[in-house]
């Protein structure tokens, strides 16, 4: 078996000997004399084995192959050292390193570390494209719909499942934030752990901060016996962080600490504690809003964000109202014994005509309550709630020929910037930038128009 090999050693002469050794028995061979320089090559290259050397200036390779594999943990990475003892292949081992080998060695050893390691990668990778392929063909069971918003969001779920990497989940109230969150966890490798929520707008930030890293017996008043926290109950599986963005102030750098050391001090407690869990946050707030303002921490904000899932509101799933409908009258039906079959056409009109400013859960809502009131086999428009019964979509323009109905500019200007902050559920940073004006102008005009209460 041949691969792509990536040597790292700071002697250009093993460097050369290497490449052409391995190069001779068909292997495509790179080579780099500094750790940092190999690291961001592997970052912008297909590597798919790493080979270093132990004892290099700068960074050595205990470190360098810590950092790959905290990094580029599907990349394999032999050691290799002239000073071979048990003591540094645990160390080696401990760091992550796929094997070990010691000088001096016959090639031949090291070609088959080579043919194991590459082996090893391609074989995780078949695993991950048919474990993909198949979330693709039975689809994501949490999401009901067929719009191209609500496809791109089961692709995007099924691609980001199986990372480490922190996931920031936005979107209006009601979209489903958490049950995106729990479809990360159910469709991951760490499917199996235990999957914890918390709502970081629910309690006081004394509890709040308790209850994420824990305390000891005696801490604080009320604190009659130790409490281990959500980050390390939450260890071998996933942790949601809801509301981040009502994060406490006083509380974010402690957030930010635990997520960069991947350690937590419990409340009285002098001793760190490691956790290794999987951290996703959600907000329906606008967080880069909350950044310029202040309250909420830049250096958090990028944590957090290196994968962000936006849910999209109900209103943009083109087609998803009446599936979704139809499923909630199944599952109300199934729980309270009630027998309706479906929707009349008419009451289907009103549902899609409405904006469901609350999304989903609005959507919900409503159908529990039509199932619960209908007479019929089926919902009529009478079995819905008057919101929805008289809703009429507000109209921007007016299409007339009649002079007295014309308004002015200013006023058409105000009409669209109020019906894009209502679209965006007061969104600013998107209202902006469908707008087509910056943040600042968006402020001053919505400020003229009354319509800033709009925005969170």
């Amino acid at each position: 078996m041949t691969g792509r090999v990536l040597v790292v050693d700071d002697d250009r002469r093993m460097c050369e000997l290497l490449e052409s050794g391995l190069g001779r028995k068909g292997f495509d061979v790179t080579s780099r004399q500094s750790a940092n320089e190999a690291f961001d090559y592997i970052g912008i290259a297909d590597v798919e084995v790493v080979v270093t050397d132990l004892h290099m200036g700068g960074m050595n390779g205990l470190e360098f192959c810590e950092r790959v594999v905290a990094s580029f943990p599907h990349v394999p990475v032999i050691v290799i050292t002239a000073f071979g003892s048990l003591e540094t292949a645990v160390a080696a081992i401990r760091v992550g390193a796929y094997d070990f080998i010691t000088k001096p060695f016959e090639i031949d050893e090291l070609l088959f570390a080579l043919d194991r390691a590459v082996q090893h990668k391609r074989l995780r990778e078949e695993v991950k494209r048919l474990r993909l392929e198949a979330r693709v063909e039975r689809g994501l069971d949490e999401f009901v719909g067929a719009s191209a918003a609500i496809r791109n969001l089961q692709d995007m779920i099924g691609r980001i499942a199986d990372a480490d990497a922190s996931v920031l989940i936005t979107g209006e109230s009601g979209t489903g934030k958490e049950l995106a969150a729990r479809a990360l966890h159910r469709h991951g490798r760490r499917h199996a752990g235990p999957f914890v929520a918390i709502n970081c707008a629910a309690m006081p930030e004394a509890l709040l901060e308790s209850e994420l890293f824990g305390h000891t017996r005696g801490a604080f008043t009320d604190a009659r016996s130790a409490r281990v926290g959500l980050f390390v109950q939450a260890s071998g599986g996933t942790l949601l962080l809801d509301e981040i963005g009502e994060l406490p102030l006083g509380l974010q750098p402690k957030l930010l600490r635990a997520l960069q050391e991947r350690v937590v001090r419990p409340l009285g407690s002098d001793a760190e504690i490691a956790f290794d869990a999987r951290v996703i946050t959600a907000s329906n707030r606008d967080l880069a809003s909350a950044v310029e303002d202040g309250r909420f921490r830049e250096d958090l904000f990028f944590r957090i964000n290196v994968i962000h899932l936006e849910l999209p509101p109900l209103r943009a799933r083109a087609g998803d109202v009446l599936l979704l409908a139809q499923d909630f009258v199944r599952r109300v039906c199934a729980h309270s014994g009630k027998s309706v079959d479906g929707i009349s056409p008419q009451a289907a009109e009103r549902l899609l005509s409405y904006s469901w400013p609350g999304n989903v859960r609005e959507l919900q809502n409503c159908i529990e309550r039509a199932v619960t009131l209908a007479r019929y086999d089926q919902i009529i428009v009478d079995d819905l709630p008057e919101k929805v019964r008289s809703y009429r979509r507000s109209h921007v323009l007016v299409a007339s020929d009649d002079p007295s109905e014309l308004v002015p500019m200013e006023e058409v200007e105000r009409r669209y910037i109020l019906r894009v902050m209502e679209a965006v559920a007061g969104n600013k940073t998107l209202a902006a930038r469908i707008l087509g004006f910056d943040r600042k102008t968006l402020y001053r005009k919505l400020e003229r128009y009354g319509g800033d209460g709009l925005a969170p």
